[in-house]
């Protein structure tokens, strides 16, 4: 079956920096576009970055020019460099693999907390 495990998740100071990965089994990695989401409690999960199969990538403006998505076709991993991290970016952060309506997967989260 299709699995998502992200991890790199942690706490760190506003201003720093985390890398989240999240490795993907059981798809064909290299045909879905795959998105990190995120999440704060009371509120719906929002699209943070995404990354096709051609490697276009997409981003929510509060995050341009902090965070790059990239993407690793033979490991089937995709990752998000986060950088300048501020406290506003605490969220659960999800990765999603996405090719149809039918092919639609979430991982379970990773907790990312930045401190002011």
């Amino acid at each position: 079956q299709v699995q998502l495990v992200e991890s790199g998740g942690g706490l760190v100071q506003a201003g720093g920096s985390l890398r989240l990965s999240c490795a993907a089994s059981g798809l064909w990695f290299s045909l879905y576009t795959m998105g990190w989401y995120r999440q704060t409690p009371g509120n719906q999960r929002q699209l943070v970055a995404a990354i096709t199969p051609a490697r276009f990538s997409n981003y929510v403006d509060s995050v341009k020019g902090r965070f790059t998505v990239s993407r690793d076709n033979v490991k089937n991993t995709v990752y998000l460099q986060m950088d300048s991290l501020k406290p506003e970016d605490t969220a659960v952060y999800y990765c999603n693999a996405r090719k149809s309506q039918s092919n639609d997967y979430w991982g379970q989260g990773t907790q990312v907390t930045v401190s002011s």
